[in-house]
């Protein structure tokens, strides 16, 4: 009989609920077998055989010796997993010689007999002794040896057949459990500090298991074996193979497993992030290069890139807000783009839509969603109250990653990668992603301004990136299935089934900062700044707002362009222009940081300065080449690029009057000039000239 099964009968002992039972009567009713059951005390329990079969509170107590999960012994599979692939055929061997002497086959089976079996010392029948001496003759062994063979082999199989390891600790399981977990207390108070030698390590222990236990109470290991030991304790706590900053990352990885967000549609997860570009650009002002950083938007069901925002030196909160509007509203897409990297106007796959011909116009850059929660890390950029309080508003939810765990915005953070290896090392001013891979001189290469950087990554991002396979794109249901960002738009709409569009084509509004000001009756003072314009309230109605100050109205300013500001009439809903007293001086966008430097700079030259003195001297100093410190060359380059940060819809004022350039220039609100270049090319006489400028001026640098 086999040692697996036990047989339950009146007599059988049972465990139940910690005592020891015994059946005394087995019964068969109309519900199904039954039991009796009785313990010590002579108490009787009647329960169904299923229950206590089956039951964890049961467990059956038999003398017989027979497989158990709490034995000694390993599984079949893995005692031979764990043999190499000669000892494995050494195991095969050897079960056809015991299955010969047991049988007189080698396959164990008269089905399968092989030519010239069985031979005549283990022919079928006789005694089993002649056989045990014929196979120990045959194969120079002892008869002990065949005899235990073929015990184990009854028992267990090939499986027993097979050479026993001892399991092991490795290293650590001769050496003191006391100095092992010295060793990896040591190597725990390192992770957020540098890098330690093996040595540094092994004296602080023994000099701690010293210290703590006493000389000669806990045996040291030899220096050999302390080195093995702490290979071993490397894969617990790594810290000497990997780097400092890859060992301190590991040491916060969560006890637990790791969650993961999964989205299932476009817009549900956007990821946004800014990293400082291996790519050198070039000073409009100075002709000199300088760093940028990159700030984008992507969806992460698609890995669609659907805001991109281009800034020197350093990002600031409206160039975040700038590339979270743009997943609103998308901007234009360039005239020379292929037709597959044009998305149509109204955002939609042309696989999904047919496009009526000439209906789709210029065509825009990237698909247009509405984020639904949008994933960002801890900078002061993005926990804002303005781009969290425009995201209350927009019913878009905030999720910030973990402190210092890139890994929370893996996808992002890979596109960075693919950006600088697809495109960025290829451009001149490329300077490599670290020290080491800087080359000698890579400023002397960078002559890309700014816009046209920023217009170059986008046109490769809907170019190239859009239109390439994925490997982080797949579809479970179609393994095998390689699809592109703007191919998984496509799968995601005809998922979800819609698509969110904005309601409101003045939402550019709603990006910008606050600010709560009184009316007078010269109009309204920002920051020692005077604006006026249509649609201003009169002075004596009251504030129906209760703002931080009392009796105030909210403006929305720009602050790369603080020539103007927007206010909007609470009784009619429309949004109205109001435009700075020395817009007209300004003749471009001014910036607010480039407004205070003006201001430093009135001062200390003048006794009695004001704005219009203060921006002419600024735009002289520029003109002139005189900005060369760094904050200057910061506010110069944000004002010189072609595109705002935002781009804000055009106001039309309700009466026709204020259209005439007279009014305009009445209210202050002359057109702006067409900017820097334009300006200096109707002072300096025509183009020639600038391109002579510009010819020299390449040349001293």
């Amino acid at each position: 009989m086999s040692g697996v099964g036990a047989r339950v009968g009146v007599g059988t002992l049972f465990r139940f609920d910690g005592e020891t039972v015994e059946v005394v009567e087995l019964a068969a009713t109309t519900a199904g077998n039954e039991v009796v059951l009785k313990d010590g005390r002579g108490r009787l329990l009647r329960l169904a055989l299923k229950e206590l079969m089956f039951s964890d509170r049961a467990a059956v107590i038999s003398d017989q010796p027979g497989p158990s999960s709490d034995d000694d012994e390993e599984l079949a599979s893995v005692v031979l997993d764990q043999l190499r692939p000669d000892e494995r055929r050494q195991v095969l061997e050897r079960a056809e010689h015991v299955r010969e002497v047991l049988t007189g086959f080698r396959s164990g089976s008269p089905e399968l007999v092989r030519e010239g079996e069985p031979r005549r010392d283990y022919a079928l029948g006789g005694p089993v002794e002649p056989k045990y001496a014929a196979k120990a003759l045959e194969l120079g062994v002892h008869v002990r040896t065949v005899k235990q063979w073929v015990a184990d082999f009854r028992r267990h199989g090939e499986a027993g057949l097979a050479v026993r390891r001892n399991q092991s600790g490795g290293a650590v399981a001769g050496a003191d459990e006391r100095w092992i977990e010295t060793a990896l207390e040591v190597m725990v108070e390192h992770t957020g500090e540098s890098k330690p030698s093996r040595k540094l390590v092994i004296e602080r222990t023994g000099a701690r298991v010293i210290a703590r236990h006493g000389p000669d109470v806990v045996r040291v290991p030899s220096r050999a074996t302390a080195y093995r030991i702490l290979e071993d304790l490397e894969r617990r706590h790594p810290l000497f193979r990997l780097s400092t900053k890859r060992n301190r990352d590991i040491a916060d990885r969560p006890e637990g497993p790791y969650g993961k967000l999964r989205p299932t549609r476009p817009g549900e997860y956007v990821l946004m992030d800014t990293t400082r570009l291996d790519v050198f650009a070039c000073d409009p002002l100075t002709l000199r290069w300088v760093q940028a950083e990159l700030t984008v938007a992507m969806d992460w069901y698609t890995r669609c890139i659907t805001g991109i925002r281009l800034t020197p030196v350093s990002t600031k909160a409206v160039d975040v807000s700038a590339v979270l509007f743009q997943c609103f509203r998308p901007r234009p897409a360039g005239r020379d783009w292929p037709r597959g990297a044009v998305w149509p106007e109204h955002g939609i796959p042309r696989t999904v839509l047919v496009d009526v011909e000439g209906a789709t116009g210029e065509g825009l850059a990237s698909p247009p969603l509405v984020p639904e929660t949008l994933v960002v890390d801890h900078g002061k950029v993005f926990v804002s109250e303005h781009l969290t309080s425009v995201c209350r508003r927009m019913g878009i939810s905030v999720q910030p990653a973990r402190l210092r765990t890139g890994r929370d915005k893996g996808p992002v953070e890979r596109f960075f990668r693919t950006l600088r290896e697809g495109l960025l090392e290829a451009l001149p001013g490329y300077k490599g992603p670290d020290i080491d891979s800087r080359g000698e001189c890579p400023e002397d290469d960078a002559f890309f301004f700014l816009d046209e950087l920023e217009a170059i990554i986008r046109e490769w991002a809907a170019v190239v990136y859009h239109c390439r396979p994925h490997v982080g794109l797949v579809d479970p249901g179609v393994p095998g299935l390689r699809l592109s960002p703007a191919a998984m738009f496509e799968h995601g709409m005809a998922r979800a089934g819609y698509i969110e569009v904005p309601r409101d084509p003045n939402l550019a509004f709603e990006f910008l900062p606050t600010k709560w000001r009184t009316v007078q009756h010269y109009g309204v003072e920002i920051d020692r700044r005077r604006y006026r314009g249509a649609g201003l309230p009169d002075p004596g109605i009251r504030s129906p707002f209760d703002g931080p100050v009392r009796g105030a109205w909210p403006f929305q300013v720009d602050p790369d362009d603080i020539t103007r500001i927007y206010f909007r009439n609470p009784a009619t809903r429309s949004w109205h222009v109001l435009t700075w007293e020395h817009a007209p001086a300004a003749r471009m966008p001014l910036s607010e940081d480039a407004l205070a430097f003006a201001r430093k700079l009135a001062a200390k030259k003048y006794q009695y300065p004001d704005d219009r003195l203060a921006v002419a001297d600024l735009l002289e100093r520029w003109n002139l080449g005189l900005g060369t410190t760094l904050a200057e060359r910061r506010m110069a380059l944000r004002m010189s690029r072609d595109q705002a940060a935002i781009e804000l819809p055009h106001v039309e004022e309700p009466t026709l009057s204020a259209s005439l350039p007279s009014v305009r220039r009445a209210l202050g609100s002359e057109a702006r000039s067409p900017g820097i270049a334009e300006t200096e090319r109707a002072v300096d006489g025509g183009d020639d000239d600038e391109d002579d400028f510009y010819a020299d001026a390449l040349e001293d640098v």
